[in-house]
């Protein structure tokens, strides 16, 4: 129990007062537990993206000029997906798929994850089981494209894997490393 003491006036009513801090630290404690699960939460499911944009570190260095790694680039339009390997502005390869119209809570898109997978083994310059490096896919989506299916679309980037050595032991990778376009 907390208490306060305001001195005697010599009044008829008592100035002393007992706050009960029981509900208080009850209050406390269970905000301390709440920001804590969620802290825990908040890292579970994470995907590898990032917003980075090609181009030397420091624009005002100049860097020895040297070959643009291929990268694909997958533009979702209202009918079909586009997938576009470009070197630098040249474009290397260019295919469609059709975009279906599906329905229901769960969202995929499994024709465009064979497709992703296929032009990769064609296109790709990171195959080797002791190369470390990824291939780069850029996403480019309408603002307006539901949430839901800018993640279905991640996923069937995501679902291109590639073999990797690590520990003298071969594991499955994503083939990927997705960043967003920025207009």
């Amino acid at each position: 129990m907390g208490g306060v003491d305001v001195g005697s006036s010599g009044g008829k009513r008592q100035m002393n007062m007992e706050i009960n801090m029981i509900p208080f630290i009850d209050l406390l404690m269970v905000t301390i537990m709440f920001l804590l699960i969620t802290a825990v939460w908040a890292n579970f499911s994470r995907m590898n993206a990032n917003a980075q944009i090609p181009g030397p570190p420091d624009p005002t260095k100049e860097i020895d000029p040297q070959t643009p790694e291929k990268v694909l680039n997958v533009h979702v339009t209202d009918s079909e997906f586009k997938l576009v390997w470009k070197q630098g502005a040249t474009v290397v390869s260019e295919t469609t798929a059709e975009r279906p119209k599906q329905a229901g809570t769960e969202l995929r898109y499994d024709d465009l994850a064979k497709k992703i997978a296929d032009e990769w083994k064609q296109q790709s310059s990171h195959q080797d089981k002791s190369d470390k490096k990824q291939d780069q896919a850029i996403l480019h989506v309408d603002n307006r494209l539901p949430f839901k299916e800018v993640i279905a679309v991640l996923d069937a980037i995501y679902d291109c894997k590639r073999e990797m050595m690590v520990d003298n032991q071969a594991k499955a990778f994503p083939a990927f490393n997705m960043s967003f376009s920025v207009r």
